[in-house]
């Protein structure tokens, strides 16, 4: 390719006077009202202008935000303009060259408008001509920035920037001029060409050039260059991508407009003619611009994350504009692993199955999520096993988390001394219960199986008797045990109803009008876990727990940096003390027989697991969903299995778990616990074990 060099020509600012009497002219027909219409618009444009210049001033250019993992490895790109910003230095030289041939090729000898061409261009459209634009670069600069960055999200005002009146093109005119007059022109050609569209979201010359070809602005090639600066005119009809004929037409076009303006020599321009389009395939090729496209270990996390931040007091436009650097803390042997054990136990595209899986590090300064991946993928696609709901960050689990609640029950005992863990609770095999407020009804209870009656608080968190739960929450009182449910981590859970969905309370039912919070003080059903549940917070329940009873917000956010590199502040609930560390420590070795005698023992043994930790199995009544819920080694953790499809039914154990009609569905320690121990034992392979701790005294016996 030869080589591109330009003649930079400065001209004199054209007085923006003279563009008045010019429009007066036209306005008025006649020399002699020429001067009254000139009058009239300059103080119209004068007045206006300074305004819109301030808007000017404080717009920033749209960027995309950038989220990463804990190592700094990018795993999402937010934005509502794929934007790439180059610098002038950055544009290579056939670019610049394509553009001013093909729109403004007086450019370096104009002061910010082209007088001339503006009135060759007046004179024709009011003769009945071909309509003419005039236009010079520096003024398109000044429409484009209105249009997509100053005035993107109203409609209103890019239709004012786009009218086709005498006003509107002289206020264009007149901030031209001061921009030519306070920028130099390479510094106004690399504006424009930053800002300008190139069809769809692609955005900048930068974006442009990756997204139909796969480089950078700085090696664009003639025809490449040429079919960008084609399209800037109208980028959807010159689209390479759905218009391949036009697009090469208008290329071709440019490439000759370069000829006549000398950027290229005649002998060279055959051949650039002669070049394919040269695009990618499948374009433009843009990220998402979304958490839709990140990876499929990391989709969930990253909906959190920006949801996270949007409860923090970000904007969601703000997110996807800001050129933001968010770092998240996911990490990504975490988050594998766990993805592994998940499509290992439920595959993605399993007919109405879905596995999530939470991981919280505990801390008593802050409980960092260390990964939120399921069996499903987050996207749009529900063939590909595919979901746009964040099924493990909110109360997307309708069927709940089963006999896990008790956790909620035991503590509430344990902080009111109404037990302990050697307290002999009644067990037998069923009991009508009162209802609170209630005095003509009973709740019926039945345990799956025989227990021993009475049976200890320890020994039921291990086998999980129902009727010994129930009667221990009647004697505790649901507000007790609601209050710690909330206090422990179920805090958005609660705030929503018994679908799982925001309280309406125009719906007249209480099951859906109220928060779950208000709904369950009458009903005993609440320690079985039969509502809606968000994964992510029963991982925080066990964070919690392992952190001496501190509660946490989990938290997915290490940093925020701004475009500037400077360090943005996120707001974040405090972390609090909701039970004295010695209930923690004894509800925590409670809950370590789980996997040695309990319910997930025999899965245990299967997977040679031997470490010490705690864990909580739940089974909804009709096995419509399944838990795990616990923790070892610093990972507080919680592994769901539920009917996620339009037509529920019971969960049956296999390879693959399956819908069907099994007679004795899955349970929590068949189904829900293998994913975990297939993942701890990979992540904590080598690493020695850590004790649980010891039960307090003070927490072994009844105490009022």
């Amino acid at each position: 390719m030869p080589n591109v060099e330009f003649v930079k020509r400065r001209g004199g600012v054209v007085p923006f006077a003279g563009l008045c009497v010019l429009a007066g002219i036209l306005a008025a027909g006649t020399v002699a009202p020429a001067a009254i219409g000139a009058g009239l618009l300059s103080n119209q444009v004068s007045d206006s202008v300074d305004a819109i210049s301030a808007r000017l001033a404080a717009a920033d250019l749209p960027l995309t935000t950038t989220v990463t993992d804990r190592d700094g490895t990018p795993i999402a790109t937010l934005y509502a303009q794929y934007r790439l910003p180059v610098t002038a230095a950055g544009i290579a030289t056939t670019m610049k060259a394509a553009i001013i041939a093909v729109e403004d090729r007086r450019f370096y000898a104009e002061g910010g408008v082209d007088l001339q061409g503006m009135l060759r261009a007046a004179v024709n459209d009011s003769s009945g001509g071909a309509l003419q634009g005039a236009s010079t670069i520096t003024q398109q600069d000044v429409k484009n920035f209105l249009i997509n960055v100053v005035d993107r999200n109203d409609p209103a005002a890019q239709q004012a920037d786009r009218e086709d009146s005498i006003a509107r093109k002289l206020r264009e005119a007149k901030m031209a001029v001061q921009l030519n007059d306070t920028m130099s022109k390479d510094d106004i050609l690399a504006n424009y060409l930053n800002v300008v569209e190139f069809s769809g979201t692609v955005y900048g010359v930068g974006a442009a050039a990756e997204a139909y070809f796969g480089t950078t602005a700085d090696k664009l090639t003639v025809p490449q260059a040429a079919l960008l600066a084609g399209m800037v005119n109208n980028p959807g009809v010159y689209n390479p991508y759905t218009h391949p004929d036009k697009a090469l037409q208008r290329r071709n076009l440019v490439i000759d407009d370069m000829v006549t303006n000398g950027s290229i020599p005649a002998s060279y321009a055959a051949t650039a003619k002669a070049a394919p389009l040269g695009l990618l395939p499948n374009g433009p090729v843009t990220p998402s611009g979304t958490c839709l496209g990140a990876a499929p270990d990391a989709g969930f996390f990253c909906a959190y994350a920006e949801s996270y931040l949007v409860h923090a007091g970000f904007t969601a436009d703000g997110l996807a504009t800001g050129g933001y650097t968010i770092k998240t803390t996911l990490d990504p042997r975490v988050s594998q692993v766990t993805k592994d054990a998940v499509d290992a136990n439920v595959p993605t595209t399993q007919d109405g199955v879905a596995n999530t899986f939470a991981v919280v590090r505990p801390g008593q300064d802050g409980h960092q999520v260390l990964a939120m991946v399921a069996n499903r993928s987050y996207g749009t696609d529900p063939a590909r096993g595919e979901t746009s709901t964040d099924i493990v960050a909110d109360a997307s689990n309708e069927f709940g988390a089963g006999s896990s609640f008790k956790i909620f029950t035991s503590a509430a005992a344990l902080v009111t001394g109404q037990a302990g863990l050697d307290t002999p609770l009644p067990n037998p095999d069923s009991q009508c219960f009162p209802v609170p407020d209630a005095h003509s009804s009973c709740y019926t209870v039945h345990n799956d199986g025989h227990y021993a009656d009475p049976i200890t608080l320890a020994d039921g968190l291990a086998t999980s008797p129902n009727v010994a739960f129930v009667g221990l929450e009647s004697q505790v009182g649901m507000p007790a045990v609601l209050d710690m449910a909330y206090k422990l981590g179920l805090r958005t859970t609660l705030a929503t109803n018994d679908a799982g969905r925001t309280p309406d309370p125009k719906s007249g039912n209480p099951q859906y009008s109220e928060p779950q919070s208000q709904y369950f003080r009458n009903l005993l059903s609440f320690t079985l876990g039969n509502s809606p549940v968000s994964p992510l917070e029963m991982a925080n329940v066990s964070a919690t727990l392992m952190s001496g009873g501190v509660w946490c917000p989990p938290n997915p956010i290490l940093s925020v940096t701004d475009r500037n590199g400077n360090a943005v502040p996120v707001a974040q609930q405090a972390c609090e003390r909701v039970i004295p560390e010695g209930v923690a420590d004894t509800l925590e070795a409670g809950l370590s027989k789980d996997t040695t005698s309990g319910t997930s023992a025999e899965a245990a043994r299967a997977a040679g697991w031997t470490r010490p930790d705690i864990g909580k199995t739940g089974t909804t009544q009709l096995s419509e969903s399944v838990a795990f819920v616990g923790g070892v080694d610093g990972y507080a953790v919680s592994s769901m299995v539920f009917a996620d499809g339009p037509h529920p039914r019971e969960i049956c154990p296999g390879t693959p778990v399956h819908l069907g009609d099994c007679g004795h569905g899955a349970f929590g320690g068949t189904v829900a616990a293998p994913p975990y121990f297939h993942a701890m034992s990979r992540l904590l392979a080598g690493v020695p074990d850590q004790p649980i701790p010891a039960a307090d005294p003070a927490y072994l016996a009844a105490r009022s």
